[in-house]
């Protein structure tokens, strides 16, 4: 089947391109991109007023699947990534069973398929059941095709093990080390960042250092060990100068940042209560300006959503209860078009590079881009389009959001995943 896009602005910074062309996708892959093409034969789609990207590739999603579907199913979090713009997910390991093999990984990405929606690539354990004590079957899962490797929430306190891991994994150069950096004995149970909040409501506070001392850590024995690092949801300002040292010793250490820590601080939580109880915790307003600038200037490489959903009863609970955790990938795109792409604080190429390119380049995925050959996978944009943040319409399980009420300034439109429309018009196109 032949379809050609005509008439949108198409912004893809892996061909360093911003212009108005004409894109023909064949047989599920792009095929031509050029202004006024043939459209002999070719089903047309008028997106006149639109513009087209790579499809949005997310580094950092929790799925929940298998073990947790009451949170969220591979099905649901796929509606809620092509809804957003998100036609690729890495999801985290930490579901029961955890994908500490390859039987787990495959079974992700048979139940992914039958889902017909968002490309799934299953995070490998870094440890057996994530538990910390023995360094999982990487031989295995390596060989099933899963090539990044995390324990997220639970990271590995034995630097010795973790040592060990880094130099297992370094002699695969495909492989990438995904940190969850916290420090968990100074982190100490704490619900809230350790900053003018947590004093005023006397809270359990993480203070910063939690966070800046294990990054040190990763990154030390990272370069130690020769393997390639990825820095997960960063979330102060100390964190940023040691990527920054990092590069400049010319390590390969990437970083990301989220949404959230991008576009809130520690205030939020008066207004939304659990709703912004997250980890790492919203920090102060000096760390969320040294994360935005980080991004501006290339030492946070990545945005990723950190998409973790829970019941609404669970966050319906005190601070000191409730799960940390936050819905991102139905509201990420249009967020940060809202609230820094608009007001000119990151221009749309600098968002798509960051969400798109370079997470895709980072796993060498056939994705982020739309050169020819391509996948036809991407976002159809629609910079002009508003709308309020209303929870209770997501794809997602977890039907809340700190952002509910929140006015939106430019939407995902279409969304298609090897030339067949995803989402259109905002409603999710399952397969029959």
């Amino acid at each position: 089947m032949r379809i050609c896009l005509k008439g949108a602005r198409i912004v893809d910074p892996s061909q360093g391109l911003d212009n108005f062309c004409d894109l023909l996708i064949e047989a599920g892959t792009v095929a031509a991109l050029a202004p006024n093409l043939s459209v002999d034969g070719a089903e047309v789609i008028d997106l006149s007023g639109k513009v087209i990207v790579p499809g949005f590739v997310d580094l950092h999603v929790h799925l929940r699947e298998p073990g947790f579907p009451e949170k969220e199913t591979i099905a649901t979090g796929c509606a809620a990534a092509v809804a957003g713009g998100v036609t690729s997910v890495f999801c985290m390991p930490n579901t029961e069973p955890p994908i500490d093999s390859a039987a787990v990984s495959d079974l992700i990405k048979a139940r992914a398929a039958a889902a017909g929606l968002a490309r799934v690539y299953p995070v490998g354990a870094l440890t057996r059941r994530r538990s910390g004590a023995a360094a999982a079957d990487f031989d295995s899962m390596l060989a099933s095709g899963v090539r990044a490797f995390s324990d997220d929430g639970s990271p590995v306190a034995d630097s010795r093990l973790f040592f060990e891991i880094l130099k297992k994994l370094a002699g695969h150069e495909e492989a990438l080390v995904i940190s969850h950096s916290e420090d968990l004995s100074l982190a100490g149970g704490g619900v809230v960042h350790e900053g003018i909040w947590s004093k005023r409501h006397g809270l359990p506070a993480i203070p910063a250092e939690a966070e800046t001392v294990a990054v040190a850590r990763d990154i030390i024995l990272a370069g130690a060990a020769g393997a390639r690092l990825h820095l997960a949801h960063l979330s102060t300002a100390g964190s940023v100068e040691l990527v920054a040292w990092a590069k400049q010793k010319g390590l390969a250490v990437t970083a990301e940042v989220t949404p959230h820590h991008l576009l809130l601080d520690e205030s939020a939580l008066e207004r939304c209560g659990t709703l912004a109880k997250v980890n790492p915790p919203l920090r102060g307003t000096a760390d969320r300006q040294a994360l935005l600038q980080g991004l501006k200037t290339g030492l946070i490489d990545i945005i990723a959503t950190d998409h973790a959903p829970h019941q609404a009863a669970e966050k319906a609970q005190s601070l000191l209860d409730a799960p940390f955790g936050i819905t991102g990938l139905e509201t990420a795109v249009p967020l940060l078009l809202t609230e820094l792409v608009r007001p000119g604080l990151i221009t749309l190429s600098e968002l798509v590079d960051a969400y798109s390119c370079r997470p895709a380049r980072l796993l060498n995925l056939n994705a982020g881009s739309l050169r020819p050959g391509a996948p036809a996978d991407l976002a159809v944009l629609d910079l002009e389009a508003t709308a309020v943040v209303q929870p209770e319409k997501f794809y997602s399980r977890a039907g809340y959001s700190p952002y509910a009420g929140w006015k939106l300034h430019g939407l995902p439109v279409m969304t298609m995943v090897g030339g067949v429309v995803k989402m259109k018009a905002g409603q999710v196109i399952r397969p029959v």
